[in-house]
């Protein structure tokens, strides 16, 4: 049987989900490599056995040790029944990826604050 080992090469709140759903369809290996300690320790939350610091020696040696990477479209409409359905269980919550609350009159505050990775995801409010 093939082992499923998935490589997160960024901590933005796309790459957080997509390790969720890594997680939720049952990858052996998940390791996320990030710049930002709070987003790393969010991978490890939402399943990643492992971090590392995508500026580091691990990232390089990782990136240089002969490993293959494959890749393709994302069948997301296959996928996002049975991930919905997760979500309403309250089996996952990808809404922790929304870590800074703003009204909506502060938007461009918002887009700041991720430009700037003070946040992963603003959500805003009327």
């Amino acid at each position: 049987m093939s082992r499923t080992h998935v490589t997160i090469s960024d901590d933005g709140a796309v790459a957080l989900l997509g390790l969720l759903s890594a997680k939720c369809l049952d990858a052996e290996q998940i390791i996320v490599m990030g710049r930002h300690q709070a987003r790393t320790h969010l991978g490890r939350e939402f399943g990643a056995t492992d971090a590392v610091s995508a500026r580091g020696d691990e990232g390089i040696t990782l990136f240089f040790a002969g490993i293959h990477i494959l890749g393709g479209p994302a069948p997301v409409r296959r996928f996002l029944p049975d991930l919905i359905q997760l979500i309403w269980n309250r089996e996952i919550d990808p809404g922790k990826v929304f870590d800074l609350t703003l009204p909506l009159e502060q938007a461009a505050e918002g887009y700041m604050a991720m430009d700037e990775c003070r946040a992963t995801k603003v959500l805003l409010t009327l």
